[in-house]
């Protein structure tokens, strides 16, 4: 049976030199095209669901806006394929940006990240609050059990916000960036500080996932998956504490395990 997000696929699958007709579940993948203030801005390929949270949370991730309160209007059009955000100001940014065409699903080479260096100079992240180790064996444990699109498909990535005892938000996409931006734009929208929060990703912590959750305050960013070395520098730089490969009861903290107890 479909789920959201998925279709089927009639397909040859070949095990032991046996060749069997199957219908196969695949993970959707579409298109979803941003208009900033009546201006086409940005294509993003991505899942459908949470469109609103992701084209906020990437305008966001990428400096564009700051707050809730820049944000006029949000108008989805799932038919199309659209999403229309007026904001109450243009920025110098935006105006340099327009008629730029980045067709990208956040993971990959050609992916273009408008604003990435001014995190580079974002004061390190001091707040001191403290997660159990095991806590969050299991809060990745949970995420896991959420990822009803990947258990269906083995094709998307997931991300989730959490506080010290539990998740709060949840998502999933074909992309590792467009996860995390959802969760980005659904706490920008709902107005929560992210100063005390965990953020969460099934993902690799490559530099661009540490540069947006400096930019968003996260003092935690977890994965399931490897970092790279600049995901670490960055991590040791920014006063976020980085921990990976969070998976069969164990995990590496590779930046600021003071706040780990």
């Amino acid at each position: 049976m479909e789920q959201q997000g998925t279709k089927y696929f009639e397909i040859i699958r070949v095990k032991k030199h046996e060749h069997t007709k199957i219908n196969d579940l695949v993970v959707e993948e579409k298109p979803l095209t941003v208009f900033l203030n009546d201006k086409e801005f940005v294509t993003l390929l991505c899942s459908p669901g949470k469109l609103d949270y992701l084209a906020v949370g990437f305008l966001r991730s990428e400096g564009l806006i700051n707050s809730a309160d820049e944000l006029e209007e949000v108008r989805v059009d799932e038919t199309e394929g659209m999403v229309f955000i007026k904001t109450g100001e243009k920025t110098e940014l935006m105006e340099k940006l327009y008629g730029k065409r980045t067709i990208t699903s956040g993971c990959g080479k050609g992916t273009v990240f408008f604003n990435v260096l001014d995190s580079l100079q974002s004061s390190p992240i001091e707040s001191e609050i403290r997660v159990e180790e095991g806590k969050l064996v299991e809060l990745m444990h949970e995420l896991q059990e959420l990822s009803s699109l990947f258990k269906a498909t083995g094709g998307v990535h997931s991300a989730a916000l959490a506080n010290t005892e539990e998740l709060l938000f949840f998502s999933e996409d074909i992309g590792r960036h467009n996860a995390v931006d959802k969760i980005v734009g659904e706490c920008l929208m709902k107005g929560l500080a992210l100063e005390d929060k965990i953020l969460l990703s099934s993902g690799r912590l490559s530099s661009e996932i540490v540069i947006k959750g400096a930019k968003m305050k996260f003092p935690f960013i977890v994965s399931r998956s490897a970092p790279t070395s600049l995901g670490v520098e960055l991590a040791r730089e920014l006063g976020i504490t980085l921990v990976g490969f969070v998976r069969g009861g164990r995990l590496n903290i590779y930046a600021h395990d003071r706040r780990m107890l």
